[in-house]
């Protein structure tokens, strides 16, 4: 049986968002079961039947606008073409803005009138190089007049980095560093939501909510990478519903 993760945060009625679990789709393990990734080896007909079976049960008002991600940290107007990218907007009523994680933190951005939207794919190498500060830049709106909301990612329990990624947020910002825990020499635990929220905090946001999920931690509920290498993706998606 499927089961999908809705956000509770306070946008308006005309903006929908909703992240996938692994349940309920129809690939093989490694992948089972809801793989939505067509670029980490599943069958492509099952990754096929899987984005219809999504497309169905959420009916959804158009096809998600699937990325090309890179872990950069360039940002796309959805149903544009482009495709490489980490980041994808809209203020088009019916475009399905979504990303694929299975580790990386999914950001989630509208605006409280419900004009604008993002999904935002960043794992630490987007983050750290931006990729938060392009979306909302993109947006072009008051960072007072935006909401986010940070899907399932990998827990600060488990995300162990080296001090040259420790070195790289701190550089930016030396607030990061409280983000941070020694585990083991030259090896540290780091916090990837507090991280995001930092970035977030800086443009003054009205709300920023999420980040209680660790992927790597619920294996019955997640994929990830860091886990088990090779494994499916889900999907953080985001839009605007047209008013009737």
């Amino acid at each position: 049986m499927h089961e999908w993760i809705v956000p509770s945060w306070p946008v308006g009625d005309t903006v929908k968002a909703v992240i996938t679990t692994r349940a309920g789709g129809f690939s093989q393990a490694p992948y089972d079961s809801l793989n939505l990734g067509d670029h980490v080896g599943d069958d492509p007909a099952v990754v096929a039947r899987n984005r219809a079976f999504l497309k169905r049960e959420l009916a959804l008002p158009g096809e998600p606008n699937w990325l090309t991600q890179v872990h950069g940290c360039d940002v796309v107007p959805c149903g544009s073409g482009q495709s490489r990218a980490d980041a994808v907007i809209t203020d088009q009523p019916g475009q399905v803005c979504a990303v694929l994680t299975a580790d990386c933190l999914p950001v989630l951005i509208a605006d409280r009138a419900g004009r604008k939207v993002a999904a935002v794919h960043a794992g630490w190498r987007g983050l750290s190089a931006g990729v938060i500060e392009n979306a909302v830049h993109a947006l072009a709106l008051p960072g007072e007049e935006l909401l986010a909301w940070l899907g399932p990612a990998i827990g600060p329990a488990q995300f162990e980095v080296g001090a040259e990624v420790r070195e790289v947020f701190i550089q930016h910002n030396p607030a990061a560093e409280a983000a941070f825990v020694n585990n083991r020499p030259g090896h540290w635990l780091a916090d990837i939501y507090q991280l995001a929220r930092l970035r977030l905090n800086a443009f003054n946001l009205s709300y920023v909510g999420g980040g209680e999920y660790c992927t790597v931690s619920d294996q019955a509920r997640f994929f990830s990478y860091r886990r088990d290498g090779v494994t499916g993706r889900m999907a953080a998606l985001i839009w605007i519903e047209s008013k009737i």
